[in-house]
């Protein structure tokens, strides 16, 4: 087996000097975890032993398990940079990842809903329950805000300023950006915080100051919230399938389609370059194509 000791060491450097979130973490974690186990298994003794055929051998092998696109240029990335502190730390004296191309984005849009479904979506809920309240404002917040599903989560009681209608937010890149929030957005967010929330911090003796708690009354996590909305969304009947990302695409796609500047929309979801912004532009033109053919006599 190939020392595992390098790899250890790189986590730690992403986290303490890096400064990356548990999540990014996690995510690069994944990413060399599969792509040791590839090693092991053609048992590779050492990195500095790994050149190009063996990595491209490793990412044909990812194809040929239908990996989507976007997730091969993910792991590809994770892989590059993990290479690269390989050579910096003196563990290779080579980096093989420069002889490999990067792959090709897939040209692919994000999913959206419109605006009636989201409607549908949001009249869900049960709100006569604790949950069905935590949930419509969950909905609500996701919708009027654009969040991220990692900023939601982490989303504090402090972050709030309902009497104002912003929330504040901390997002990639420690960026802080205050967002607007609607009067439907407010008013769910506040009859949470003062029914449901109280009801749910009960079951716990653990004082939180996270907004969005589970039915323990302990920090929501990631997997319950894509859990719920999943679940939400067969329920309202809604055959595509529905995620966090879906909500924030929908965000962006519905303020450009009634005419939100773009450098808005960019400054709502946190994004550091216009260009990741200007994917929706494509969106709202490939909808308005598709209104076109659908409606007009000549078409």
């Amino acid at each position: 087996m190939i020392d595992h000791e390098p790899f250890d060491e790189y986590l730690v450097f992403l986290k303490i000097e890096k400064g990356l979130s548990s999540n990014t973490v996690s995510s690069y974690k994944r990413d060399i975890e599969q792509y040791i186990s590839f090693l092991d298994k053609n048992k590779v003794k050492s990195f500095a032993a790994i050149d190009r055929y063996l990595i491209l051998a490793y990412f044909g092998e990812q194809k040929k398990m239908n990996k989507a696109d976007n997730t091969i240029i993910r792991m590809f990335s994770s892989i590059r940079k993990f290479h690269q502190y390989l050579k910096q730390e003196g563990h290779t004296e080579d980096d093989p990842m420069l002889y490999v191309k990067t792959p090709k984005k897939a040209d692919t849009l994000p999913k959206t809903v419109s605006m009636q479904q989201i409607d549908k979506l949001l009249l869900t809920p049960d709100t006569n329950k604790p949950l069905g309240v935590r949930d419509r404002a969950i909905l609500e917040v996701m919708y009027a805000t654009g969040l991220r599903i990692s900023e939601l989560i982490e989303l504090k009681t402090n972050d709030l300023h309902l009497s104002m209608k912003l929330i504040q937010i901390v997002g990639k890149g420690n960026k802080e950006r205050l967002i607007p929030i609607g009067d439907e957005g407010c008013k769910w967010l506040e009859y949470y915080m003062t029914t449901s929330r109280v009801q749910l911090l009960k079951k716990t003796e653990l004082e939180t100051s996270v907004v969005f708690l589970n039915v323990r009354g302990k920090p929501l996590s990631r997997q319950g919230v894509w859990k719920n909305i999943k679940k939400l969304a067969l329920k309202a009947g809604l055959s595509r399938g529905i995620t966090p990302h879906t909500l924030r695409h929908s965000f962006a796609t519905h303020l450009l389609e009634n005419g939100a500047d773009l450098r808005v929309v960019q400054e709502l979801l946190g994004h550091a370059n216009v260009s990741t912004t200007q994917i929706y532009t494509h969106i709202t033109k490939h909808r308005l194509k598709d209104v076109y053919t659908t409606y007009h006599p000549r078409a």
